[in-house]
């Protein structure tokens, strides 16, 4: 599809002009919108989703969960990635805090959704609801065979860590643990962690 061409000084929106008409090639040439604090851009059905940044809580846990899986995914052959523009269908991506690849990503900007084989969300108090249930169902339905949740609350120290694994087109609690605990799995490749590891200090 073409994207509309832009006239010097013209009040050409692409938020508005462009809602339900997102696509990965629409979002290469109008994003970041200039003037918006930075931001996570997400979309469905061609709407564009727009989320602020994780705090340092959600960041630190995330970085250090990332070390982890990025030595338990290498040896088993695959690919750990903070985060990746993932390619749900032609107007459904999402950018998961993390994600583990059954092959390299080689530079690419749009990774299709069939070379994720984990996706992981680190619950943000902004957008609960679609860390929690609305992405974990987007990837079931693209069959992503894994899907990991981390929700954080630094001011009650407390970390909730959930793997759920894909079993008949619906995600089944594969393993879970909360700080003080030991997480532990063999799928989709051998990780064992104590949650209290990703606690900001």
């Amino acid at each position: 599809m073409a994207a509309p061409a832009i006239e010097p000084n013209s009040s050409f929106d692409p938020l508005v002009e462009l809602n339900g008409l997102w696509t990965p090639e629409l979002a290469d040439r109008y994003l970041p919108i200039p003037g918006m604090p930075p931001a996570k851009y997400e979309c469905l059905d061609g709407k564009l989703i727009m989320s602020p940044r994780e705090g340092t809580a959600n960041m630190f846990a995330v970085w250090t969960l990332g070390k982890r899986l990025e030595r338990a995914a290498a040896e088993s052959g695959f690919l750990f990635y903070l985060t990746v523009s993932l390619q749900l269908d032609v107007k459904r991506w999402m950018e998961p805090d993390f994600a583990v690849l059954t092959r390299p990503g080689r530079g690419r900007t749009w990774i299709p959704a069939n070379e994720a084989l984990l996706v992981g969300e680190c619950v943000s108090p902004s957008s609960e609801r679609r860390d929690k249930i609305d992405k974990s169902a987007l990837c079931a339905e693209s069959a992503i065979p894994y899907f990991m949740r981390v929700e954080v609350s630094y001011t009650g120290q407390r970390v909730d860590v959930e793997l759920l694994r894909l079993e008949d087109g619906e995600y089944k609690r594969q393993a879970t643990a909360r700080n003080g605990q030991t997480f532990e799995t063999e799928l989709p490749f051998p990780l064992s962690l104590d949650p209290a590891e990703l606690l900001e200090p």
